[in-house]
């Protein structure tokens, strides 16, 4: 049977895909080149945000009307649980996160623990669940209690996926530097011989200790890019949503980042319009991203989600104000980022390849450590993989031009 999978949501749920996609083809099932030739299409859900939920559900909806056989994994199955065939009384199957290895069963197949996706890169999940319970976040509830795997496990892992070639790993986890012994598993994967780069996602500011500051100085390959999620620069409001941190503890961090290396990339995620916020909470979270100096912001219209405990406050920033406010702090972030581009020209950044850009396939794009999306002009077909001009590479790129959200520049 020839399959596709739509994935909504994080990058944990990107990691489930391809679990699952490497699984159904081990079972003996092709993957569709588009979702026309597919005879089953698996939704991948996500229920963090309202409007995250309803598009896949849209989407699952959509395609039994168009006849394919549609099934759905992910957080709002766990979630919605039977009420989830009341909307989609045709949908073929649904499997929460935690069941995954049933649908190798569903389809045949046996289950096993494996990778797809691209050649070079990989997702490694260290942690699944999350403890933190903030007011507004279901993932515990959809995920449930934080669980951390053996740091040999996650070692041997990473080492398969070197043999086959993976060039850079993401570990994931909902707060991954609440992993036992964070600073200590990224040493010893920096020693994994073919293994170029280590990212890691989630963050949380209690994490940026000087013994991970020492880790970033002592390993190379540990990209010197944290995503750091602050959701509001109000104490009043941080409090209310309990993310146990003050702005003042939240800025400490950065600032800790920012001296060890002063292009050291932080990006973060913020709520606007959470109930209660007011327009002087606003302008702290506003002060507190200048000061902070982000690179990258991705900004979130707050909307409560069932069974969280904000759920039951009222919900009385207005969505005409919650999107303006979303707007300001958009352009803010727009100006941010082009100053922070800005002093990037001239300078050489080490890029990985990742292919011709999608919007120029004249030109080819990648990323340097921090994270920056790095295009250039080449006439190489990038086919041969002794050149470094296939994915995977590494080159080195002169900045010549600097946008908000990308560096344009010339290979050296």
């Amino acid at each position: 049977m020839k399959f596709l999978i739509h994935t909504y949501g994080c990058q944990m749920n990107v990691r489930d895909s391809e679990a699952v996609e490497a699984l159904l083809i081990e079972a003996g099932h092709e993957k569709a080149a588009s979702e026309k030739e597919a005879e089953l299409v698996i939704v991948n859900s996500c229920t963090v945000r309202q409007k995250a939920e309803e598009k896949a559900i849209g989407k699952a909806g959509n395609l039994i009307a168009d006849g394919k056989i549609t099934g759905m994994m992910g957080c709002a199955v766990k979630r919605l649980g039977p009420e989830l065939f009341k909307k989609l009384p045709r949908l073929a199957f649904a499997v929460a996160p935690g069941e995954l290895l049933k649908i190798p069963y569903i389809k045949g197949g046996d289950p096993l623990s494996a990778h797809a996706g691209t050649a070079f890169q990989a997702f490694v999940t260290v942690m699944t669940g999350c403890d933190n319970c903030c007011s507004y976040c279901i993932v515990p509830t959809v995920r449930g209690h934080e669980y951390s795997r053996p740091a040999d496990d996650i070692v041997r892992e990473v080492e398969c996926l070197a043999e086959r070639g993976v060039k850079e790993v993401t570990l994931l986890g909902q707060s991954v530097l609440r992993y036992r012994g964070f600073p200590q598993l990224l040493r010893r994967i920096q020693e994994i011989d073919g293994i170029e780069r280590i990212r890691f996602t989630s963050a949380h500011p209690g994490g940026c200790t000087d013994e991970l500051v020492a880790v970033y100085r002592d390993c190379p390959k540990v990209c010197r890019h944290l995503h750091l999620p602050v959701q509001s620069g109000s104490d009043r409001v941080l409090k209310e949503m309990g993310r146990r941190y003050t702005r003042a503890e939240y800025l400490a961090a950065v600032a800790k980042l920012h001296a060890f290396d002063p292009e050291f990339s932080v990006t973060t995620d913020v709520i606007v319009g959470y109930p209660g916020e007011t327009e002087e909470d606003f302008e702290q979270t506003r002060m507190l991203m200048d000061e902070a100096g982000f690179d990258n912001a991705f900004i979130f219209k707050y909307s409560p989600r069932p069974g969280t405990r904000s759920a039951a406050l009222p919900d009385d920033v207005t969505k005409a104000e919650k999107e303006r406010r979303d707007q300001v702090l958009l352009a803010d972030q727009e100006r941010r980022g082009q100053a922070r581009n800005d002093r990037l020209v001239g300078t050489v950044r080490e890029v990985m390849v990742e292919g011709p850009s999608k919007r120029n396939k004249a030109r080819w794009s990648g990323r340097d450590g921090g994270n920056r999306i790095v295009v250039w002009d080449c006439n190489g077909s990038g086919k041969d993989s002794a050149s470094p001009l296939c994915p995977g590479g590494l080159v080195q790129v002169r900045i010549t031009e600097a946008h908000p959200q990308i560096l344009i520049g010339e290979l050296i």
